[in-house]
């Protein structure tokens, strides 16, 4: 493959690679939730289900609130998780008028099916698309992303 002479190095501004860097990231994002798209969790589901297997229990409300939604919303989204058997309801030991919902066997399960689909996609994409050197090159940026978002 011939690539195009290289540009005259200029280092960009920070608000261009941010601007670009968002793009990318969401372009990303979108090709990874569509490599899933057989799984019958919507995005939000997926959310739920990985908040609740990273965090532990938690009610409909405290869950609403970290997903950004109104609790009606969130009972909606747990009855269909509940539904499939992908979470359960267990009174809130602090409170019995509450319930607490935790992520069961089968949703930890369809949340691993769920991200092995995407890291598949995105491997089979990277070994079809980026030799040696251009792969080495996403691995040292991946390294600076980690960085820059601090984890």
């Amino acid at each position: 493959m011939t690539r195009p002479p290289a540009a005259t190095p200029v280092d960009p501004t920070a608000e261009q690679v941010a601007n670009d860097l968002a793009g990318v990231v969401g372009r990303l994002l979108r090709r990874l939730r569509s490599s899933s798209s057989e799984s019958l969790l919507t995005p939000t589901q997926r959310s739920v289900l990985a908040r609740l297997e990273d965090g532990g229990p938690a009610t409909t409300a405290a869950l609403a609130r970290a997903e950004f939604v109104r609790p009606q919303s969130m009972r909606l989204t747990l009855g269909a998780l509940e539904e499939q058997g992908l979470v359960e309801r267990a009174p809130d030991p602090d409170d019995g008028r509450k319930s607490v919902m935790s992520i069961t066997v089968d949703g930890r399960a369809t949340l691993a099916q769920v991200r092995a689909a995407k890291r598949n996609w995105l491997a089979e994409a990277i070994a079809a698309e980026l030799d040696g050197a251009e792969r080495r090159t996403v691995a040292e940026a991946t390294v600076l992303l980690d960085r820059l978002v601090g984890s």
